[in-house]
């Protein structure tokens, strides 16, 4: 209405009839007058229900709410600063690994590990809780690590999904689909950043430079965000370890001729992805030579090359929960660690099935 200077004219802007918009306007200010006081932080009315009684006078009335997405970012924020602000970084370590390749980097690639997800074998084929999360995830870098040539530089590439639930209820963020459970979400996080940091320690032993990624999943849109800032400022005297705080779902990093990107896939497939990557990150994409796009979300594996990279969607080292099994969503269980040399691109791979790591 300001920029149009009356209703009529912004309402044939907006492309409703001007009677809608006297209406939202109306409602809009009487439910804020109404619900002052009443709404919890983070939300905002969405309409109220009144009962009214004989003499007209209000007996009752609910208030029905929303998220309000902003109010709700800029309340994730301050969380984020809070959290990271109570973090005493790490004492840097003195020992550096000798005999390291420098134009070797190695991508420990870790996807749709759910943590915090629970199986039962009698019904999906295969246990899944807190503990057996734990211990694989260790034992899997533990021994990609010691497979993995002596690279100077390594990626830690989490693809999103490293906690099966997002908060205090196991549900998905966007859907709220009730989710197979195993533990206290308090008790996720605890064990989620003790056994990553672990991982983090596994990999200074053996390359110089650590880069930490990780990537935003469905499964995870704020726990993601609490990791990136968690590690960041844990890591932050440490300079062997750097740690890509972008929030923008995709990410990038640049090794010589060689340009790898990460997205989960819960925004873009792996058929359209790589004009994405592309546009996103213009200036490193036109620097280099051999370009690869890693995504998960889908728990089974594919590769797709296209005319400007080549593309591939990972397995899961998870067991299959009961609503995959059930759904017959089936595939191998197992990750890869990834070596690609600055001037030619990848070299070698070494993959970890699940088997492999006897749990």
């Amino acid at each position: 209405i300001k920029e149009h200077g009356s209703i009529r004219k912004a309402a044939h802007a907006l492309g409703i009839p001007r009677s809608t918009l006297q209406y939202r306007l109306k409602r809009e200010d009487g439910l804020e007058q109404e619900t002052e006081g009443v709404i919890p932080e983070g939300y905002r009315a969405k309409g109220t229900s009144t009962l009214y009684s004989a003499d007209g006078s209000v007996k009752l009335q609910w208030v029905k709410t929303q998220i309000d997405p902003e109010r709700m970012a800029a309340i994730m924020d301050a969380m984020r600063e809070e959290f990271a602000a109570t973090i005493t970084p790490c004492v840097p370590v003195l020992y550096e690994p000798r005999d390291t390749e420098a134009d070797l980097l190695t991508t420990y690639i870790l996807t749709d590990y759910h943590a915090g997800m629970f199986a039962w074998h009698e019904e999906s084929g295969a246990d899944w809780d807190i503990k057996i999360a734990e211990e694989g995830l260790i034992r899997y870098f533990t021994r990609a690590a010691s497979l993995s040539p002596n690279s100077e530089t390594a990626i830690l590439a989490n693809i999103g999904d490293m906690l099966h639930y997002d908060g205090m209820l196991p549900v998905t963020p966007a859907s709220k689909h009730v989710l197979d459970a195993d533990t206290r979400f308090q008790k996720l996080v605890r064990v989620v950043i003790r056994a990553l940091r672990h991982a983090v320690s596994i990999l200074l032993d053996k390359h110089k430079h650590v880069h930490i990624i990780m990537s935003q999943g469905n499964h995870d849109e704020a726990s993601s965000a609490w990791l990136r800032e968690c590690f960041a400022e844990f890591y932050a005297d440490e300079q062997r370890v750097t740690v890509d705080t972008r929030p923008d779902p995709y990410y990038c990093y640049e090794h010589g001729l060689t340009s790898l990107f990460f997205h989960h896939g819960h925004r873009k497939r792996i058929g359209s992805i790589d004009a994405v990557f592309a546009s996103k990150f213009r200036q490193v994409f036109g620097r280099t030579k051999y370009s690869y796009g890693h995504m998960g979300h889908l728990h089974h594996s594919e590769v797709k090359e296209t005319s400007l990279m080549v593309l591939e969607q990972h397995r899961t080292l998870a067991a299959p929960d009961a609503y995959a099994s059930s759904g017959g969503w089936l595939s191998g269980r197992s990750a890869c660690a990834i070596t690609y040399s600055k001037d030619y691109g990848e070299l070698s791979r070494v993959t970890i099935p699940w088997e492999m790591l006897k749990i």
